[in-house]
């Protein structure tokens, strides 16, 4: 990745975080900022990124390059409700994965159906799928709620929806995960990595169901079937992650993403309690996305980025812990105290730009 592109990008997610903060500092009067917010990290540099992956060989192609500036432009008129653009952005985006998915994969998913196809790839095609699914859909949700109005649902709402453009990025997460995993392909391990692969993938898009309907109990089964799937999937990851750098930020990633079910389960348990207030939960809620995206997401992202360079030179245990106060200390404060929005920044830019510039570091003899 050149140095330009990775100034962009440091710039590009510094202003989401950014974004997620500007409430305590401007009025974005009938506007949401959560919408650059999430659409920043998750869409343009989240599904940038994974086109990036998925193109063989690995370059910024004329094709990754449209796909990263229509999503730029999609986030702006998405938050600026001018709807009319928004769809058909959304529609030539889910074009542009589709292209690349088919080119790497099939036009059917096939691969999902195949004993033979390695779990790494079906998480892989899953993220290009859902990224491309999740584009079409959110085209259908604005028509219907902006326009058409046929179906009616409290919860069928353009921010609850866009929310699930995280879920990509934790597909494509998960596909490297799995890609790192060594060891005898018994067959006992391979019907846990089914489990692990259908487990997550079926538990979201059930979830999302149970969200839209309101179905609250639901909701708890499927979340603690969830958890129980992240478990195993650490569990194998521990003890079958092949030694490597890389190794460090997956497992950082995983601890994330438990805490993200923890939180997960806890605000749906605090929903069914008596009392409950969306204000009174707000904070759960936020440290509950921050785990998310700027923990568990940003560890898959930063293997990505410097997926050809590794093993790079820098400390990666201190940076690690540094990474997990600015995601689940800082930034949940900078939600509500301005002191600490601007100590998140600053430190996020630091993690950033560790991430992005540290040289890559000579191989240790025998590898690492």
């Amino acid at each position: 990745m050149s140095i330009r592109l990775k100034w962009f990008f440091l710039v590009l997610m510094l202003a989401a975080l950014a974004f997620g903060f500007l409430h305590l500092f401007a009025d974005a009067g009938p506007y949401t900022f959560e919408r650059l917010h999430i659409f920043l990290f998750n869409l343009c540099a989240g599904g940038s990124m994974i086109l990036f992956f998925s193109e063989q060989p690995r370059r910024f192609s004329p094709r990754v390059c449209l796909f990263m500036a229509l999503a730029m432009a999609y986030a702006v008129f998405a938050f600026l409700m001018i709807y009319i653009p928004a769809v058909i952005l959304s529609l030539v985006l889910a074009l542009i994965v589709e292209s690349v998915r088919v080119q790497r994969f099939s036009l059917f998913p096939w691969g999902f159906f195949k004993k033979s196809e390695p779990v790494d790839q079906k998480f892989h095609q899953a993220a290009l799928l859902c990224l491309s699914l999740g584009l079409t859909i959110s085209a259908a949700v604005i028509v219907n709620n902006e326009y058409a109005k046929l179906i009616s649902f409290a919860k069928l709402q353009l921010d609850v929806f866009f929310l699930g453009f995280s879920f990509p990025v934790s597909l494509i997460t998960l596909s490297l995960i799995f890609s790192f995993m060594t060891g005898p392909e018994t067959t006992g391990l391979r019907v846990l990595k089914e489990i692990g692969f259908w487990a997550v993938n079926l538990g979201v898009i059930i979830f999302f169901l149970f969200i839209i309907f309101e179905h609250l109990s639901s909701q708890v089964g499927v979340t603690l079937v969830l958890f129980a799937a992240v478990a195993m999937i650490t569990v194998l990851y521990y003890r079958l992650g092949k030694v490597a750098q890389q190794k460090h930020f997956l497992t950082s990633g995983m601890g994330f993403l438990l805490i993200t079910a923890v939180t997960g389960i806890g605000y749906i348990f605090a929903e069914l309690g008596t009392g409950y207030t969306g204000e009174k939960y707000h904070w759960l809620l936020k440290l509950h996305a921050f785990a998310s995206l700027y923990g568990w997401n940003l560890c898959g992202l930063a293997v990505i980025f410097r997926y050809d360079d590794f093993p790079i030179a820098l400390h990666s245990r201190p940076l690690i812990i540094f990474h997990w106060i600015t995601a689940l200390a800082l930034a949940p404060l900078g939600i509500y105290y301005p002191l600490f929005a601007l100590m998140a920044l600053a430190c996020y830019a630091v993690l950033l730009y560790a991430i992005l510039f540290a040289a890559r570091a000579p191989q240790p003899m025998g590898g690492q």
